[in-house]
């Protein structure tokens, strides 16, 4: 039987801070932010490959930009190159974006502002093709990088072969980075 634990003064101010929000165009209190926050430092954000309104990447660098927000970051960092390959997509400004995490907005308001502040009003088949790109996506073909990309594995794993695409390395170091075996 799953115990159930009475909410703390601190929850509850967070929770009611949380629906004043909605009705108002107020700024959200930085514990409501906070606890909206995964903390990278106890596990990874989304996986690369994980999609919200289609698109691939944004999952991720929305988590690792909230726990940005709260300190929660750990070595994960919002707007990597990883990140920015989505927000030359879409058109979003990586600052803009953290500002209307700020404000307490979830995933689903996020991608509603996404859709309707992109540069680049993109089709959902586009979408589809992008993301199913990034997802096998490797390294460029230049040495500087495909040197970057086999050092980056060989870090992590020294018997893995099927690692091939920046999505797959990603992956592995974070199951690396929070005790899985490669």
């Amino acid at each position: 039987m799953k115990a159930t634990s009475k909410p703390t003064q601190k929850s509850q101010n967070a929770m009611a801070a949380s629906r004043r929000s909605k009705s108002s165009s107020k700024r959200v209190s930085p514990d409501v932010v906070k606890l909206a926050a995964p903390d990278l430092t106890q596990r990874p954000p989304r996986s690369p490959r994980s999609r919200l309104g289609g698109y691939s990447i944004l999952p991720r660098a929305l988590d690792k930009a909230r726990a940005t927000l709260a300190d929660r970051n750990g070595e994960y960092h919002f707007n990597c190159p990883v990140d920015q390959h989505f927000f030359r997509f879409v058109g979003i400004d990586a600052k803009k974006l953290l500002a209307e995490l700020k404000k307490g907005k979830g995933d689903g308001e996020i991608l509603q502002w996404i859709q309707a502040n992109a540069k680049h009003k993109r089709l959902p088949w586009e979408i589809d093709q992008w993301s199913n790109y990034m997802d096998r996506r490797g390294p460029d073909s230049d040495a500087e990088t495909m040197e970057f990309f086999a050092k980056y594995v060989a870090k992590l794993t020294r018997t893995r072969e099927d690692i091939k695409t920046w999505a797959d390395v990603l992956e592995l170091d974070d199951f690396v980075s929070f005790g899985g075996k490669s």
